[in-house]
């Protein structure tokens, strides 16, 4: 191992063993017998969110996915403002994110991850990262802070309830974007058992988490509460409920009220954004088992 590789390992090391969450992957030991050093952390035996967006016929209900991404929304919360230090994860994206025997969510994946000072609220460092799910302002000026991490749960949220791989070379331009109306992309699924009012409320929340201005965003506790308040909307007897039929039928007017997310990037990033595939990611040297 380098120098380099060195140093992601003992990153990971040290995040890791300050982290005690129900909703992050847990290390049970370290190996360092072998000639590169390894991480064991828990068997997570249904992989990753991404296989279940992509590659395999979801059965996930829109509640399932409501709760899913609220447990994610929850451990980054804990991240950045219960862990002992704030930690930033840093490649925030649905591969990082794992399912356990009953779908429970678990981060995983901290070998980006960075340590912030107490009495700091951001850090300049190299851009690192997954370039489809990258806040643009981070890959813009290095500084990064809590809210690049909202910019990338944002972009796996949309993930999650359109069924679409973020800024893909397969698409237009106006599709890598995202810019089509909500009706165009939501999951059909999502659409059927979603009320009107509450695909609006899901699609100014992802819209909010993708704002260009890291200040503007909402912060990953508040992520975390308007998920956890979408999800109680759904069990309310109270609330007015339309019917499947009447609610696609108005997601499918041409008058479809609202945007899932326009994401208003200048020429240079879009440009840059727009030449990435799903694939291009940071990869970590050091291996890691899950048992």
């Amino acid at each position: 191992m380098d120098a380099n590789q060195v140093e992601q390992f003992i990153n990971e090391l040290l995040i890791v063993t300050q982290v005690n969450h129900r909703n992050v992957v847990k290390l049970l030991r370290c190996c360092f017998e072998s000639k590169v050093p390894e991480l064991v952390y828990e068997y997570i035996p249904n992989g990753t969110l991404f296989k279940h967006i992509h590659k395999t016929l979801s059965r996930l209900t829109l509640e399932h996915r409501l709760r899913i991404a609220a447990e994610a929304a929850g451990a980054l919360s804990y991240l950045h403002s219960a862990a002992s230090i704030p930690i930033i994860h840093r490649d925030v994206k649905s591969t990082n994110i794992l399912l356990d025997a009953n779908y429970v969510a678990k981060m995983a994946d901290f070998g980006a991850s960075r340590l912030v000072p107490l009495d700091q609220t951001q850090v300049t460092t190299f851009v690192q990262g997954t370039l489809d799910y990258l806040d643009p302002e981070y890959f813009q000026t290095g500084q990064l802070n809590e809210k690049s991490d909202v910019y990338s749960f944002g972009v796996v949220l949309a993930e999650f309830l359109t069924g679409k791989r973020p800024i893909g070379l397969e698409r237009s331009q106006e599709e890598r974007n995202l810019e089509n109306m909500l009706y165009q992309i939501l999951e059909p699924r999502v659409v059927k058992e979603g009320t009107l009012e509450q695909l609006q409320a899901i699609a100014e929340l992802v819209k909010r988490c993708l704002y260009v201005k890291s200040e503007d965003r909402p912060t990953m506790k508040e992520v975390a509460m308007d998920l956890e308040s979408l999800r109680k909307y759904r069990k309310h007897p109270w609330v007015n409920q339309q019917s499947h039929e009447e609610s696609e039928s108005l997601l499918l007017s041409d008058e479809a009220p609202t945007d899932l997310y326009a994401l208003s990037i200048g020429p240079s990033i879009g440009d840059v954004f727009g030449q990435y595939s799903f694939s291009s990611s940071t990869t970590f040297p050091f291996r890691k088992s899950f048992y």
